[in-house]
């Protein structure tokens, strides 16, 4: 080409009209001309693929792009269009491409018109394809998404593994390796396998000043999130969930609330993909809810939030998906939602894996869990994870430093940690070390027989979960070392093992509790738990649900339960529709008691002046879950309980458990098929009278009234016929 020899920043300006360079990104494109080796970790948004874009575009010959997702090679080839005059200068080659549209490709490329050609790995794996790539001119190959190659990174493919070889087969020409995260771990790991270790390495910071991080407690996630998108009208967001089911269900929850919303997960078709993904990009909607699937290389720069619904599986994956948040630099919120539940839900997926997979999942579950749990500075924790010191004490943009947590001197505890990893010859994990000091026995402490260790239980005044806190700080603070090649094992670094010879005042952080009571974040809304926002309110509705309830001549829990009233008078619902997202509130009993309560509150709204916020109400979708469904088919059907428990391989006592919820909500129920055979029609009368006459809803009280008379399942299934009943 007659211009190789312009500076590099004329290239620049000629191929895509920018002045100049971002960060390194001059040196890792000279390195590439150089014809070197090069291994870049660049964090998303810091301007990855200019660095083999450019140098493919002044070499001779044609760059082959490695890439993972067929939506993002799409996309990077649109752009490289974008600013040349011929579709011939990039093309793609994957399955999605019909036998002309190959065939237009490999005449390009044998034509020598083709600059940059983007691959999957398994279309560079197949033989015919090898022995094709050999008859054309290489000027390098560009592993994108290059963490892929790591079983410790988070998005592992084993195709990733066989590139080396595949490359030595084609053509020895340099290779460029990027990636937007990796761990020390995962860097060594690309390099050994990619047969770089002697490439030239680019790190930049994975520092993302203007991203804000936050982690709430899980309680209503649903109801939090409408408003939180609702705060931010017309803004482009991103939330993540860990299941197809559960982005569809949400994606149909922001719908509903008037949120301009799709759903983007590997069920949906490629062509229903491929038109939400333009949807979101050309902004016709403002929110895409998706499954991981979504977003590796979409290059839209202002997408203003990224929530997770659930906490990712690793903190790399959790990483690059808010880096997607804020890419011109502007705002960029990220808001995570987090519950211990959902940590036992991916272990659980873990299992049945090899013994290997299993433990490194565990691991980068731990690190996450870490993460979700600390009451540190939030950029310190998630940069030291790779491998980046963060030396301010307060970064001013997550949760936690705007919400510092009380600070103590943590002298004797790190003492006593330390000296435990010693005592215990440094051979065990986080979690290990936690339970034995604060003297919890554990089926392994016991099986190794450390409860019998002098040190056992020697830090039992602080609890589990408050060790782990200091050991997580410990780590930070270079005191402790986790070696990530033994799953996590703890070792004394120097800086360990110099504080034991002389320690000294070290001050630590108390830890946040992210249990569904916890205290919540910024994001989170007001709503009833164990008390009525409302007091006022709360008792002009318990005395308005006793004269209904006499009226009825039914017992006032039958009417509406305490915990639907310290609802009302958190939420103020003045329509049906919102009166029927009032907790253990359904459309029957809603319509059936309902317009007196609508009433009064709305009275009591405009007598007190009360504000209530456009967003207050968070519209729910009816959610019939399969088992509700199933168990209404089923008692319609007639089936007996025990069929019913067996086919759902559940106890009868959770099937009756979930009638009584599917009843309290509103929904009439018949199971006369069931109790007829149990009770005669004297001793069915005699039951219905008691709950008919009692003030208070307790099947205790009533398991104590007729003692030895009826069996608790007996009384259950009445009370469930008297709710039915009289209550729907």
């Amino acid at each position: 080409m007659e211009t190789k020899s312009l500076p590099l920043t004329q290239h620049l300006k000629k191929f895509f009209g920018f002045n100049s360079f971002k960060g390194e990104q001059e040196d890792i494109i000279q390195s590439v001309l150089d014809q070197q080796d090069t291994f870049v970790i660049m964090p998303t948004g810091g301007g990855k693929s200019m660095c083999y874009q450019l140098p493919a575009l002044i070499m001779d010959g044609t760059a082959i792009v490695v890439s993972p997702l067929i939506a993002l090679m799409k996309n990077q080839v649109d752009a490289i269009r974008g600013f040349s005059s011929g579709n011939s200068v990039a093309h793609f080659m994957n399955s999605s491409l019909n036998k002309t549209e190959l065939a237009q490709v490999k005449e390009d490329l044998q034509a020598g018109e083709t600059k940059l050609l983007y691959v999957a790995p398994e279309t560079l794996t197949k033989q015919a394809n090898i022995d094709f790539f050999k008859t054309i001119d290489i000027s390098f190959f560009a592993i994108d998404e290059a963490h892929c190659i790591s079983e410790w990174g988070h998005d592992f493919r084993p195709e990733y593994r066989r590139l080396r070889e595949i490359i030595e087969a084609i053509d020895r020409v340099p290779i460029i390796a990027l990636t937007a995260t990796a761990t020390p771990k995962v860097q060594q790991d690309i390099q050994k396998n990619l047969g770089m270790t002697d490439a030239s390495v680019y790190k930049a910071s994975f520092n993302r000043a203007n991203l804000y991080y936050e982690v709430n407690p899980k309680k209503e996630a649903n109801r939090q999130i409408v408003k939180y998108i609702n705060s931010l009208k017309g803004k482009s967001g991103i939330v993540y969930c860990l299941s197809r089911k559960k982005v569809e269900e949400l994606a149909e929850t922001l719908q509903i609330n008037g949120i301009k919303a799709l759903p983007y997960h590997a069920g949906l078709d490629a062509a229903s993909r491929a038109k939400h993904q333009d949807m979101f990009l050309m902004e016709d909607i403002d929110v895409i809810v998706a499954t991981i699937a979504f977003g590796m290389g979409i290059d839209k720069p202002d997408v203003r939030f990224v929530i997770h619904h659930d906490i990712p599986k690793s903190l790399e994956g959790y990483y690059q998906e808010t880096g997607r948040a804020g890419r011109d630099g502007g705002e960029g919120k990220c808001i995570a939602f987090y519950s211990y539940k959902d940590i036992e839900k991916l272990e659980k997926f873990l299992q049945g894996k090899p013994v290997a997979e299993q433990e490194i999942g565990r691991q980068l579950i731990f690190e996450t869990v870490s993460y979700a749990e600390t009451a540190v500075c939030r950029r310190k924790q998630l940069l030291h994870y790779f491998g980046e010191e963060y030396q301010e004490e307060n970064c001013g943009n997550c949760d936690n430093c705007l919400n510092p947590r009380e600070h103590f001197d943590a002298q004797e505890e790190v003492k006593l940690l330390l000296d435990a990893i010693l005592a215990l010859k440094e051979n065990f994990k986080a979690k290990f070390i936690s339970n034995f000091l604060a003297g919890e026995t554990t089926s392994e402490i016991k099986t190794l027989r450390n409860d019998e260790h002098e040190l056992f239980g020697a830090g039992k005044e602080l609890d589990e979960f408050m060790w782990n806190s200091i050991i997580r700080q410990c780590i930070i603070e270079n005191l402790v070392i986790k070696e990530i090649e033994n799953y996590g094992v703890l070792k004394l670094s120097q800086k360990g093992k110099d504080f034991l010879e002389k320690p000294h005042k070290i001050t630590f952080v108390e830890p946040k509790k992210y249990d569904a009571n916890g205290d919540s974040g910024i994001i989170s809304t007001n709503t009833a738990s164990g008390g009525a926002a409302d007091e006022e309110l709360f008792g002009i509705l318990k005395e308005l649900c006793k004269e209904v309830a006499k009226d009825e001549d039914l017992p006032p829990y039958v009417i509406f339960s305490e915990p639907s009233l310290e609802d009302m008078a958190t939420q103020y619902p003045i329509s049906m529709q919102e009166l029927t997202n009032i907790t253990g509130v359904g459309q029957g009993k809603a319509e059936k008691f309902g317009q007196p309560f609508i009433e009064a509150i709305q009275d009591y709204v405009e007598e007190n002046e009360i504000e209530r916020p456009d967003d207050l109400v968070v519209k729910s979708v009816v959610n019939k879950s399969g088992l509700k469904v199933f168990i209404i088919q089923s008692i319609d059907r007639k089936m007996s309980l025990e069929d019913i428990a067996s086919a759902k391989n559940r106890s009868v006592d959770d099937i009756l458990e979930e009638i009584e919820h599917i009843v309290n909500s509103g929904t009439k129920v018949n199971l006369d098929y069931i109790i007829n055979e149990l009770l005669d029609d004297e001793y069915q009368e005699e039951i219905f009278d008691y709950f008919r006459e009692t003030e208070v809803d307790s099947m205790d009280d009533a398991v104590e009234e007729f003692d030895e008379v009826y069996s608790e399942e007996e009384l259950r299934l009445m009370r469930i016929k008297f709710l039915s009943n009289l209550g729907n």
